[in-house]
């Protein structure tokens, strides 16, 4: 079993969270500083020693992990032929946008939201609808009202859901997406549902895809997935696509045929869902650890910074408008002063200003490092001659 609290150096691994600034301690972009699970590492190093890396097919034990692992994991039934490889979620994301979307047709997203829904709509001529979250006493829910009359509106053709969501870390409840699904099927819309940390829910919650709770739901629904969140697998690009209708699932397969599998990340897939459930459990509890551990931090020594209710991922949203700071200078202090690499909640959309993301999926040392320095940024403040953000590109 891994231990978490080891610290792993990434530096000069062309690692995109490490290596794209050295001066900066990141807690940024959702990947993990976790080694993954044995059983893929001993995988990927037993095809890498048969020397031979041409092109790969799909072999039976890769629907049957996937499968396999749904039922296990949710409780959802699925059928082999729904999976559709695909390398990455924001790849199926805009291949979805591009395939069931018309230049200039509206697409509705739920900001502050997963910033690439933005541009997977923005850079393809689409036009994006914001159907804001409600924060009220520092808990998030969907405004079911403004989301009903948005879907009148004959050009939405598609709504992009975050489920769990990223960045506000809900995880959403049955009533709450059997509800958005019936808006979706009373106005012909459908649903590309972004399920990519479907298996980080915090004790208690669970996640409940929205494509199994009905026949006509699963009909209109395409469910993005992957292991690369779960088990720290995002540069052996394993997503996939669940698409239980038939037609929708060539249309989308005809737009994808570029697309191959790597060698390596079958290899890990199959591994990380057949071997790695023990090493998840063991993750979660850690992580679980780390975001007590934040609260305990922020409630004695930042007080004016909120850690609003994290229900899924293992990404803590930080709540600063209390801190009497401009957002943008905050952003500016936590980069130039702090020297910590947080998400700045702008770039989430509408409702992001005022917040931070951070990162949990972290040896604890490594936290506490961060915190120490956010302290300082919440006590003291700098003139505003600080440079600007580095742009987040993930």
């Amino acid at each position: 079993m891994c231990d978490f609290d080891i610290v792993v150096p990434r530096r000069g691994t062309n690692s995109l969270k490490w290596d794209s600034r050295t001066d900066l301690l990141p807690l940024w972009v959702a990947d993990m500083d976790f080694r993954a699970p044995k059983p893929v590492i001993d995988a990927v190093i037993d095809r890498a020693r048969h020397g031979v890396y041409g092109y790969a097919i799909f072999p039976d034990s890769y629907f049957a992990a996937i499968a396999n692992w749904l039922a296990r994991r949710h409780g959802w039934t699925i059928q082999r032929e729904w999976i559709t490889f695909c390398p990455g979620v924001v790849p199926a994301l805009n291949i979805a946008v591009q395939t069931f979307t018309q230049p200039g047709d509206k697409v509705i997203v739920q900001p502050p939201v997963y910033y690439p829904f933005f541009a997977a709509i923005e850079e393809n001529g689409r036009r994006c609808v914001a159907n804001n979250l409600v924060y009220r006493d520092g808990y998030y829910s969907m405004d079911f009202e403004d989301l009903e009359e948005q879907a009148h509106d004959p050009r939405v053709k598609l709504l992009i859901l975050c489920s769990p969501h990223n960045p506000v870390g809900r995880v959403w409840s049955t009533n709450e997406l059997k509800r958005l699904g019936q808006i979706c099927l009373d106005n012909d819309i459908m649903i590309v549902s972004d399920e990519i940390h479907c298996d980080i829910v915090c004790r208690g919650k669970k996640h409940v895809p929205i494509a199994s709770l009905s026949e006509a739901l699963a009909a209109n629904s395409i469910t993005c997935m992957s292991p690369s969140k779960t088990f720290n697998l995002a540069g052996l690009q394993t997503a996939y696509a669940i698409i239980p209708d038939a037609k929708t699932r060539d249309c989308f397969a005809a737009a994808n045929k570029v697309h191959r599998a790597n060698v390596f990340g079958l290899e890990a897939l199959i591994a990380a869902y057949d071997g790695g459930e023990a090493w998840l459990e063991s993750m979660l509890d850690y992580v679980e650890g780390n975001l007590q551990f934040l609260r305990d931090v922020v409630a004695k020594r930042m007080p004016k910074v909120r850690v609003v209710p994290l229900e899924g991922t293992y990404l803590a949203w930080l709540d600063c408008a209390q801190v009497g700071l401009d957002p943008g200078e905050l952003d500016r202090l936590i980069l130039e002063k702090a020297r910590v690499w947080l998400d700045d909640g702008p770039i989430f959309g509408p409702g992001g200003a005022g917040f931070q993301r951070i990162n949990l999926a972290c040896p604890r040392s490594i936290l506490e490092k961060a915190l120490e320095r956010l302290e300082e940024v919440v006590r003291v403040s700098l003139p505003a001659t600080c440079p600007a953000h580095p742009r987040n590109i993930s």
